[in-house]
Order: structure tokens, then sequence, then C-alpha cells
């Protein structure tokens, strides 16, 4: 992988180097190439809790809402913080609530803390309610709650 270039004597020039007798290392499998190269997971967005946000979020990442915003959210991973309040809809793979959503609350999983306030209806796959969370609404399990559209019976 290194050479080491040596100089002639004399010259202070660099000689060429010899050839390293050791083959570069080749990756054992080709399965495991799309692995490396795969990219880290971003950080998730933080809206610290002296933000007020009006308008919607839209993501494909994670986001942490710690202040106050008023508009829909959408993205793969939400966690409301113990202070935080979101007055809109709420559409997530993964919605955690540890704070006070006002609205509808959609969610492959949706858990929420014993701190969490929820007025609103939540339509959701699984579900998880901690003793002491207040939650004022209906619930609903679909197949497929992110989609928005109502089952014909």
């Amino acid at each position: 992988m290194f050479t080491k270039k040596n100089e002639t004597p004399g010259t202070g020039t660099p000689s060429a180097a010899k050839p390293s007798t050791t083959a570069p290392a080749k990756p054992a499998s080709t399965a495991s190439a799309p692995a490396a190269a795969a990219k880290p997971k971003p950080a998730p967005s933080v809206l610290s809790s002296d933000l007020t946000v009006t308008g919607n979020l839209v993501t494909s990442g994670d986001i942490q809402i710690e202040g106050t915003v008023e508009g829909d959210i959408r993205a793969h991973l939400l966690t409301v913080g113990d202070g935080a309040t979101v007055k809109g809809e709420c559409v997530a793979d993964d919605v955690v609530v540890n704070g006070r959503v006002v609205g509808c609350v959609r969610g492959l999983k949706v858990r929420l803390t014993a701190s969490a306030r929820v007025e609103g209806d939540i339509i959701h796959k699984t579900i998880a309610i901690e003793s002491g969370a207040h939650f004022e609404g209906s619930v609903k399990r679909e197949d497929d709650p992110l989609s928005g559209k109502k089952k014909s019976s």
C-alpha cells in the first residue's frame, strides 16, 4: 500500500521506488461493498425550546420538536419533546409524544409517554400508551395509517 522513496546518495533527488512485493488487499466479497458505501444516518433536525414555527415541516429524516409548531409535520421519526407543543397533523413512520399535540397523529408506530398530552385522533398500526398519558380523542388501527385515505367498509 505504501512505498518508500529512496534518495540517490549525494544528489538529493528521489529515485524510483521499489515495487511493493505484496499485492493490495481486495475485498473478500462484493456483497460487503454496498454496505461500506452506505451513507451514515444524519443527525435529527432539532427545533429548540425557544423556537416557534408557523407553517408545515416536511423531511424524509428525523425531527425532534422542543419548541412550538403551528402547522403539519411529516417525517420519518418525529419526537415531540416534554415542553413542546404541536398544533397540526403529525405524520411519521414512528411518532413519540412526550409533550402536547393538538391535532391528528398518524404513524406506523405511535408512542405516548407518561408526560404526553394529545387532543385529537390517533391512527396507527401499533400503539403504546404509558400510564399517566393524557389522551382525548379516538384511536383507530389501520394497516397503512400514513396514506390518509379512508377505508370503505
